[in-house]
């Protein structure tokens, strides 16, 4: 199951009570105070993985906290701290403390401190001081922080395939990294991104688009969220598509409607199934393109030579963007 958002309730551990206590030494009835600090709660952090199913584990769990610290005990012994709480979530989640209003941009699988766990409070034997031989006061440890997340997936991918439904993507995808997403040939969109791996190339077969996507309409909002994440488009045209400009310009308007910046990002347009059409048609349509200064590339996956060369295009220029 593909999850892209989430709520969690998640909480940092309490810090451990400091006590009151007395040393006893033979041969004095009184040795002084010896209640030890309490210990710290464990804080919480997200740690970013590669696993873009991630969030899914958490479907049914919404209650997470880290370990409590241990009270402080007898002869001045400090209570031990609580282990920390470590939540794993895909690359490219970003966490919005619904409490405070802070968020946490995961783009990487180094841990990200997100809460922090309460302070021990101190025993007595912290209070002794030579006015102060014989306290008798404590502190009790700090509660941890805790808050309310609300955390969503943008995805991290090299290349996103864009496009309206039925424009070959999924098709595509399958063809050059074996991901096995589902295909139909129909005017509706993919449920979720799928995503394979060419060569290194991380490659997104992102859900379709309608028009009206960015007023909601259909996946809307879904679809062009995980489009500000990933670093260069294919635009993917079906080449048997009557009007191949207006098309284009039909999801270029709901992107730029959308964000701006999504309409700066680099940008290469992919003719799909180019099998329909003939060869001097594709010259056409692919001219078009070519007089806005576009890259046009041309493809059909029942062609080995030209997958292989789109293959290699994107190998070449992609690996290391």
């Amino acid at each position: 199951m593909f999850i892209d958002e989430i709520t969690l309730n998640i909480k940092a551990g309490d810090g451990g009570d400091g006590i009151v206590a007395w040393r006893h030494e033979k041969g004095i009835d009184h040795a002084g105070p010896g209640g030890g600090d309490g210990g710290n709660g464990g804080d919480v952090f997200v740690r970013g993985t590669r696993d873009i199913s991630g969030l899914s584990k958490y479907t049914f769990e919404k209650d997470f906290a880290a370990e409590n610290g241990v009270a402080g005990a007898n002869k001045g012994m400090k209570g031990a701290n609580g282990n920390d709480l470590i939540l794993d979530v895909p690359i490219g989640s970003v966490l919005h403390n619904n409490t405070t209003g802070e968020e946490f941009d995961v783009l990487s699988e180094e841990p990200i401190l997100i809460l922090k766990g309460g302070r021990g409070g101190f025993g007595n034997e912290h209070f002794k001081g030579s006015r102060n031989i014989t306290p008798k006061e404590s502190t009790p440890g700090k509660p941890g922080e805790q808050a309310e997340f609300f955390i969503e997936l943008k995805l991290v991918v090299d290349l996103g395939l864009i496009g309206l439904p039925n424009a070959g993507k999924s098709s595509l995808l399958n063809v050059l990294t074996n991901a096995k997403a589902k295909v139909g040939n129909y005017q509706f969109t993919t449920l979720s991104p799928n995503l394979g791996d060419l060569f290194g190339v991380i490659i997104a077969d992102i859900p379709g688009l309608i028009e009206g996507a960015s007023e909601g309409k259909g996946l809307g909002f879904k679809f062009l969220r995980h489009v500000s994440r990933t670093r260069v488009l294919l635009h993917c045209i079906s080449a048997d598509t009557e009007d191949c400009l207006s098309t284009y310009t039909l999801v270029r308007k709901e992107l730029d409607s959308y964000s701006h910046e999504l309409s700066l990002k680099d940008e290469y347009v992919l003719l799909t199934k180019t099998d329909m059409i003939s060869p001097e048609e594709i010259a056409q349509k692919k001219a078009i393109f070519e007089k806005m200064g576009k890259k046009v590339l041309a493809v059909s996956i029942i062609d080995d030579a030209s997958v292989k060369d789109l293959s290699d295009f994107l190998v070449k220029n992609l690996r290391n963007v």
